[in-house]
């Protein structure tokens, strides 16, 4: 323990004053990631998913000679003062992707550019612990959710459950479903799009085909909540709307995600 920290005491200091700066993000990023119906409720796994890719390359980045970069000190001193600036704004999401800046840098400084080409995934991958500002998410989930309606509308009718759509709230005979920002399939999407990079990254295949199965998670996400909303607009229309809620409601939303993940990783065997 002694050696460990006498050999790495200048990158725990730096990682120190790293953290240290960054305390207000950190809580902000915190605040988003457990607020209720967040859509980065995963945002806390990420650093631990990079920890581990790591881990992984410890081997291969044992053999690699390590030469400080002089453009580490340029990273670290230009995220830093986007960070200042961002943090008199209040603007956290730039400061949150200052931080990827500055981490990049303090690689590059002490350890240079052979080791971060060797880790460069997994530190890029801290990007889906990042919450997108709320007004962008507003406006996003907002379109997706009327979208969705819209189809999930047309389908029903085309299997005889006649609906018709106002805005995001589909009316039925019987019932009515109101799709809700938190049921747009926005929530699924980051996430799986966050899945969908790291089953391109372990995919022994070419670079075309792991950025089509990385973009492959868009329309799976979109077609799983559709599917998703058809089957609650079904529920609420034969058996009665109290029964689409509840726990019918929540567990579909599980369901739903396991057969995205499903569908993801089939694509991921097919193309590879």
């Amino acid at each position: 323990m002694k050696n460990f920290l006498k050999i790495y005491t200048k990158e725990l200091m730096a990682a120190a004053m790293f953290l240290a700066a960054y305390v207000p993000t950190l809580i902000w990023m915190w605040d988003r990631w457990f607020a209720r119906d967040s859509y980065y409720s995963h945002g806390i796994l990420i650093p631990f998913v990079t920890l581990f890719l790591i881990w992984q390359k410890r081997d291969d980045l044992a053999l690699v000679e390590k030469v400080k970069s002089r453009w580490g000190m340029v990273l670290i001193v230009t995220g830093m003062l986007l960070h200042i600036l961002a943090s008199l704004m209040r603007v956290y999401f730039v400061s949150g992707f200052s931080m990827l800046i500055v981490l990049i840098g303090l690689i590059l400084f002490f350890y240079g550019s052979a080791v971060f080409k060797k880790i460069l995934f997994p530190v890029l991958f801290l990007v889906f612990m990042i919450p997108v500002p709320l007004v962008i998410i507003t406006n996003v989930s907002f379109k997706m959710k009327i979208f969705a309606a819209k189809i999930a509308t047309t389908i029903l009718n085309n299997v005889g459950i006649a609906a018709i759509r106002e805005g995001s709230l589909i009316r039925m005979q019987h019932a009515q479903v109101v799709v809700d920002d938190v049921c747009s399939g926005l929530r699924s999407l980051i996430s799986l799009m966050a899945l969908g990079s790291i089953f391109a990254y372990w995919m022994k295949s070419s670079m075309v085909k792991k950025y089509i199965l990385f973009l492959t998670a868009i329309p799976i996400a979109i077609v799983t909540n559709v599917a998703r909303i058809i089957f609650l607009s079904s529920v609420a229309e034969i058996w009665g709307a109290q029964n689409a809620g509840g726990l019918i409601h929540d567990v579909s939303g599980f369901l739903v995600f396991a057969l995205a993940f499903v569908l993801l990783y089939v694509v991921g065997r097919v193309l590879e």
